[in-house]
């Protein structure tokens, strides 16, 4: 296995780990003998926890990256990513079950509340230049905030990994509700 493979397989056991344990239930050991290395090893490519933890943030949004389509004008960017998050949510609910648990410990985890920030403030910003793209390109209304509505979009986009939401099914209703705000004709589904 190469050191790129081991290490990937290390995020991939701890995401496992807290999805199915929760972030309290994360044990360094049971990553490594997941893996088939002993701690030592897991400590070469990890050194801490939150370094591990930060490989787990970063395979976790690059599946919601994943979701960005390059294709089309921003208007159709956005509602594609839109329906792509609602997708991949409802087909690996691990990965809505590891953000949340994530973003709830971050309230009690100072390095941990970095990470989540600098996540959502990343993705804030891709929102916004897609909005603010639209906006120039007359795809979306001239007085919309470009700023506002990307927090508004991505608070909504992250509350849909927190169960009550998800299962209550207000996702759909609140991306319904997006869809009438910006002026935007798609499905949701």
């Amino acid at each position: 296995m190469s050191k790129d493979d081991r290490r990937q397989a290390l995020v991939r056991a701890a995401f496992n780990e807290i999805a199915e344990r929760g972030f309290e239930g994360l044990r360094t050991r049971e990553v490594a003998g997941e893996v088939g290395v002993n701690i030592a090893t897991l400590h070469y490519y990890f050194p801490t926890k939150e370094a591990l933890i930060r490989g787990v943030v970063e395979l976790a949004m690059e599946r919601f990256r994943s979701t960005l389509a390059p294709r089309g004008s921003s208007a159709e960017q956005l509602r594609d990513h839109l329906r792509a998050v609602r997708r991949l949510l409802a087909e690996e609910p691990e990965l809505g079950a590891v953000m949340a648990e994530l973003a709830l410990r971050s309230a009690r985890d100072p390095n941990l509340a970095r990470i989540m920030e600098e996540t959502t403030a990343y993705w804030h910003r891709t929102v916004r230049g897609l909005l603010r793209n639209a906006v120039r390109a007359g795809e979306l209304r001239p007085d919309l905030d470009s700023d506002d509505v990307a927090a508004i979009i991505v608070a909504t986009l992250t509350s849909m990994t927190l169960p009550a939401v998800a299962g209550a099914g207000r996702a759909d209703q609140a991306l319904r509700q997006l869809q009438v705000w910006l002026g935007m004709s798609f499905p949701t589904n």
